[in-house]
């Protein structure tokens, strides 16, 4: 049984929900109605070019086209990180960008090849969908770690020049830094984990749902994302501090100042 369609009258009428947000603006003077506005109107837009480039590729079902896709959400997401971070892009994007792929390379081979067990690993609908599943979800995490660890370092630089004049060498200096840093990013995810079927449908599942598949087949799916969402992120987390240490650090040992923009 397939999910009832939407038309695209139906779509817009649903416009007409935002008289919520713009009159409590407007009472409260948010000043949220035109930043709304505009980031509906980006939504409408983006959703819908991604909406008809997936089409292609998924008709076409090209490996060549589904890597492409796949590196060039690696690339969004990784100026994303740097961007909400704070960060100079030239210094951080090629680290983070490694640290991304190696790990979402990964999972996505995983997933593929012991999970489903599909013949083909580049299969479009599996590669883009998953993997923009799992970019999704621990872009948040990477954004929460490496601003901890960064910050932490930044404002408790004195405790950590201590431990290294105590005689620990960088990487014992740092292990409570990286410590926090992978509980920060992780908290959330595993509340997630604990709360998730009772508190609310995950969209994956809901997704399967209305579009006609089993309940039970829907949830081994969902079991199967929610852990490769939790072993992304603190993987995720853990790869892009070791990958982006060597260029933060000086031969010393001491955070550089200008690795922020």
């Amino acid at each position: 049984m397939e999910a009832n369609n939407i038309s695209w009258l139906s779509l817009i009428l649903s416009l007409s929900l935002l008289i919520i947000p713009i009159i409590l603006s407007k009472m409260y003077s948010l000043g949220i109605i035109k930043e709304t506005f505009i980031s509906i109107f980006r939504m409408f837009i983006q959703l819908f070019l991604v909406g008809l480039f997936l089409e292609i590729i998924f008709d076409k079902n090209n490996p060549f086209l589904t890597l492409l896709w796949l590196i060039l959400m690696i690339g969004v997401a990784t100026s994303s990180i740097i961007y909400k971070s704070k960060l100079k892009l030239k210094l951080f994007f090629v680290p983070i960008f490694l640290s991304i792929i190696i790990n979402l390379g990964v999972m996505l081979i995983f997933f593929n090849v012991i999970i489903i067990e599909t013949n083909n690993f580049f299969e479009a609908k599996y590669v883009i969908s998953i993997g923009g599943m799992l970019l999704g979800n621990f872009l948040k995490g990477n954004i929460i770690g490496i601003n901890n660890f960064y910050n932490a370092i930044k404002e408790k630089e004195n405790e950590y020049l201590f431990s290294l004049g105590l005689g620990a060498n960088q990487n014992e200096a740092l292990k409570p830094f990286m410590r926090n840093s992978l509980k920060a990013s992780i908290d959330p995810t595993l509340v997630t984990v604990a709360t998730i079927g009772l508190v609310a449908l995950p969209g994956m599942m809901t997704g399967q749902i209305l579009g006609g598949v089993s309940p039970i087949l829907a949830i081994k799916y969902q079991i199967a994302i929610m852990l490769l969402i939790y072993i992304t992120r603190i993987v995720g987390v853990y790869l892009l501090l070791k990958f982006t240490i060597n260029i933060s650090f000086d031969k010393y040992g001491v955070l550089k100042k200008n690795i922020w923009d």
